[in-house]
C-alpha cells in the first residue's frame, strides 16, 4: 500500500469516535462568506464572473481534451433530501451539455457511516488518481482527511455543501468551495420568524449531527434570536441528522416546554421527522420550518406539514461545479468559493410561485 494510503489509514483510526462524542467546530474556524469576499477583492470579482456563468446558457469546452478526467464523488445517501443526487444529475447535464469527456465515480455513503466505510471509499478514490474528488466538510475526521489531501497528492479537491474557507488552511485552500451558504439561509428564516413570531416567544432547536452544518445553521439562528431577539431557546437537541432522531428530538421538545411557538430544524429529514411528531401530538399550532426546500419539503409545505423553508436554486451548485471544471481544463482562474440562490417559501406560496421556483430550481435535474 502507498505510503499517503497508510498514513490516511492510520489518522482515520486515531480519529474513530461516535458522531456524538465530540465538540462542535467553532464558526471563529472559517471565513464568513462575504467576509472573506470583501477579504480578498480578486476572488470577489472572480466570484462575480462565475455567478454569471452559472446563470447563463452553456458555452462548449474551447481546449482539445487528450483523454477523459476522472472525477470521484463521495456524497451522503440515504436521506430524504434529494439535495446530493439532484446535484449530480444537475452536474453530468451540464458537463455533457459542456462537451467535457469525464469519468464519474459516484460513492454514496450513509449520512453518519462509520469512519471505516468513509475512510475506504475516500482512499478509493485518491487510488484511482482522481483528477477531482468532490467531498464535503462538516466534522473534525473530514478536515483530517482533507488536511491529508491538500498536502500530499495532486487530486483537486471540491467541497460541497459548505461556502466557508478554513481559515487554517489560507496558505493551501482546496481547489473550491461550492454550496449554498448556510448562515446566509439562516439569517433568511431568522428574518421570517422575526416577523411573525411575537417577540418574547419560546422556541426548540433540532440540530443537524454535531459540527459545521449544526454550528452554521443552529448557532447562528440561536444567536440572532435569543442573543439578538427577545426569543426564549427553551431547550435543544442534537439528532442523527435523519426522520426518527428528528421525530424524538420533537416529542422531547413538546414534554419539556408545551408552550413553545415554534420549532426550528436544520435539515429535511429532521424537519420532516418533527412534522410526523407534532401531527401525531395534535400541535400544528407549532410553527416548523425546513431547510432547503428540495421536494419533499415543497409537498409538505403544499400539504400543510412545514410552514416555512428557505429554498435552494438547487441545479446551482451541480452546475457550478462543471463550469469551475471547464474554466481549469482552458487554464483559465478559478474562484474559490460559490454559493447558490436562496428564496424564502411558505405555505401561502403554494400554487404558482412554487411552480416557478421549481421550474428554474430543477432545471436540469427534473430533464
Amino acid at each position: 500500500m502507498p505510503f499517503i494510503l497508510k498514513l490516511l489509514a492510520f489518522v482515520f483510526c486515531l480519529t474513530s469516535f461516535s458522531i456524538n462524542a465530540h465538540s462542535t467546530q467553532e464558526l471563529s474556524d472559517y471565513w464568513d462568506y462575504n467576509e472573506y469576499l470583501d477579504a480578498h477583492p480578486v476572488q470577489a470579482e472572480l466570484t462575480d464572473h462565475f455567478t454569471k456563468l452559472v446563470r447563463d446558457e452553456p458555452k462548449p469546452l474551447r481546449v482539445e481534451q487528450q483523454r477523459p478526467v476522472i472525477i470521484s464523488l463521495v456524497y451522503p445517501g440515504d436521506q430524504i433530501s434529494d439535495y446530493w443526487v439532484r446535484n449530480i444529475k444537475a452536474f453530468e447535464v451540464r458537463m455533457k451539455k459542456l462537451g467535457i469527456d469525464y469519468e464519474l465515480n459516484p460513492v454514496k455513503t450513509r449520512v453518519n457511516s462509520d469512519t471505516r466505510q468513509q475512510n475506504q471509499s475516500l482512499m478509493e478514490a485518491l487510488k484511482n488518481k482522481s483528477d477531482y474528488l468532490v467531498f464535503t466538510l462538516y466534522t473534525a475526521r473530514h478536515r483530517k482527511f482533507i488536511e491529508h489531501v491538500l498536502g500530499s497528492t495532486d487530486t483537486k479537491l471540491i467541497l460541497q455543501n459548505i461556502t466557508s474557507p478554513v481559515r487554517a488552511w489560507d496558505d493551501r485552500q482546496p481547489f473550491m468551495y461550492v454550496g449554498f451558504d448556510h448562515v446566509q439561509g439562516t439569517k433568511i428564516l431568522e428574518n421570517h420568524f422575526k416577523r411573525t413570531v411575537p417577540k418574547g416567544s419560546s422556541y426548540s432547536m433540532l440540530y443537524y449531527s454535531k459540527g459545521y452544518i449544526s454550528d452554521a445553521r443552529g448557532d447562528t439562528f440561536i444567536e440572532g434570536m435569543t442573543h439578538h431577539g427577545d426569543y426564549h431557546l427553551a431547550s435543544s437537541f442534537y439528532t442523527q441528522a435523519n426522520r426518527d432522531s428528528g421525530y424524538q428530538a420533537a416529542i422531547r421538545a413538546i414534554k419539556n416546554q408545551s408552550d413553545i411557538s415554534f420549532i426550528y430544524a436544520c435539515s429535511t429529514d429532521v424537519a420532516l421527522g418533527a412534522a410526523q411528531a407534532l401531527k401525531e401530538a395534535g400541535r400544528q399550532d407549532i410553527h416548523l420550518n425546513g431547510w432547503g426546500g428540495g421536494s419533499a419539503e415543497l409537498d409538505a409545505i403544499e400539504s400543510g406539514d412545514l410552514d416555512v423553508t428557505v429554498m435552494r436554486m438547487n441545479d446551482d451548485t451541480g452546475i457550478a461545479m462543471a463550469e469551475a471544471i471547464k474554466l481549469d481544463l482552458e487554464g483559465a482562474s478559478v474562484p474559490l468559493l460559490y454559493s447558490g440562490e436562496f428564496e424564502l417559501v411558505t405555505t401561502e406560496d403554494v400554487g404558482t410561485r412554487i411552480d416557478e421556483l421549481k421550474r428554474h430550481a430543477f432545471r436540469y435535474s427534473d430533464l
